[in-house]
């Protein structure tokens, strides 16, 4: 008898609203699990539609190959909230200020936002999986004594590489994958930079009373609550870097947002996420509070591969760009065919024994010209080779290719030109400076 059990495949089902499990959920198994039959292999994070009211999108979340049995079928399905995010505020010293975004969650306006994100092969599997564990461990109530795990994350990294959408799409993520366990999910971005009062010794009440209101939600013990605070330096700077000059709140707000922390951690409904581009900056306490600490840094080659990859095929997609009609080579085509979007991945492009193909040829040039550039300078490319070298509706896929590249140039040189400047400016600066002080000496004698 085998003991070893079928690895599950999970699949993550988005609705609308009517969509009633109940009476539904057997017709979208029946819908998924032929698909998933006649497939010999399947990509985590493919994505399909299937013809059952309700139902906006089918991903599978688990790699399969041709050896995974196609019984064990784990479904999750979720109502997409249309709701837009509230700015939270509050009056403070006859001032109002905003001081949190607060959105319902898995909201319309992250969807898809997982699957767009492209880093390292690994980072998002371990990601989730951190956060999976975390809130499994809070729930199941493993001693804190024993075992700690304080259900904070915090992502660094040069700006522009995309932290702070990883951590909307982990908590989206999250709201999906335990809807089971609590019937409301909440996303709340504290913003940090609003908790600096102009009026002396009030940033610290300040902070006290934003991780009130997030108490609030918690107290339901239905709602999963996920608390995101970009660029944590502001409220959490290290304190033994803080000048004696300084005023004392400064060190008043990153123990106020430490004893708040500590304040969440009896809530098992919570998750905190953080981001920050200067790590050297955050108070030691802090760091030793976050259970996972990864970083983020810029794409690489194989990542921008697969960036420039899903922008062209949703260019072509709605027209913008042409589809490569004619292929030169029938055996390119077929690898291409095996793809979802008619592009070859990127180990199939590199491969020293593919066809012929211009259109790759210069997409790894543009590549390997792109290196370096953060995940959102990567993802204006498109834009900007449209707007400044097609100026048409609609052009084939070598010609847009070919302006992406002039592109990358130009952004690369108004980068360069950017810096230089800055250098010049601060020379100038230090000349200004050094000229005072050489008058100001002279002036005594």
């Amino acid at each position: 008898m085998n003991d070893i059990s079928a690895p599950t495949i999970r699949i993550e089902v988005a609705c609308t609203r009517g969509f009633n499990k109940s009476q539904q959920s057997c017709e979208v198994y029946q819908h998924v699990h032929d698909i998933i039959e006649e497939r010999e292999t399947i990509r985590m994070g493919t994505t399909f539609t299937i013809p059952v009211l309700s139902v906006l999108q089918v991903e599978v979340c688990t790699d399969v190959d041709q050896y995974t049995p196609r019984s064990a079928l784990q479904f999750n399905f979720y109502v997409l909230q249309d709701q837009d995010g509230v700015t939270e505020t509050i009056t403070h010293c006859a001032e109002e200020m905003e001081i949190s975004h607060h959105m319902l969650l898995p909201a319309r306006e992250l969807h898809g936002l997982w699957e767009s994100l492209i880093y390292e092969e690994g980072i998002k599997d371990s990601v989730l999986a951190f956060a999976e564990t975390s809130m499994l461990f809070a729930r199941k109530g493993v001693d804190k004594n024993l075992i700690t795990c304080n259900r904070l994350a915090l992502f660094h990294g040069p700006p522009g590489t995309g932290k702070t959408s990883l951590c909307k799409a982990i908590a989206q993520k999250l709201s999906i994958r335990l809807n089971e366990q609590y019937r409301h999910a909440h996303l709340v971005e504290i913003n940090s930079h609003s908790l600096f009062s102009r009026w002396f010794s009030e940033s610290g009440k300040l902070v006290q009373k934003v991780f009130s209101e997030i108490v609030a939600l918690l107290e339901d013990e239905r709602s999963l609550v996920c608390v995101l605070v970009d660029e944590i330096e502001s409220i959490a700077y290290a304190r033994d870097r803080i000048s004696s000059n300084e005023p004392s709140d400064s060190i008043r707000v990153v123990n106020a947002v430490l004893t708040q922390l500590d304040r969440l951690r009896r809530f098992p409904n919570v998750f905190i996420l953080a981001t920050s581009n200067l790590t050297d900056s955050i108070d030691a306490a802090f760091l030793d509070r976050a259970d996972f600490v990864q970083y983020i840094g810029h794409p690489t080659e194989p990542a921008i591969y697969d960036i420039y990859r899903s922008a062209l095929y949703n260019l072509q997609t709605i027209g913008i760009v042409e589809k490569e009609a004619n292929t030169s080579n029938r055996r390119l085509s077929q690898t291409a065919a095996n793809t979802t979007d008619g592009i070859p991945s990127y180990e199939q492009a590199i491969d020293p024994a593919r066809p012929s193909s211009t259109m790759l040829d210069i997409l790894l040039q543009v590549v390997k010209l792109s290196a370096g550039l953060s995940g959102r300078t990567l993802r204006k490319i498109p834009f900007l080779a449209h707007a400044l070298y097609v100026k048409k509706e609609t052009e084939s896929v070598l010609n847009f290719l070919t302006a992406m590249r002039q592109a990358i140039r130009k952004v690369r040189n108004d980068k360069r030109l950017l810096l230089a400047k800055d250098r010049s400016a601060a020379e100038e600066v230090t000349d200004v400076s050094e000229k005072e002080s050489n008058g100001s000496c002279m002036s005594k004698w």
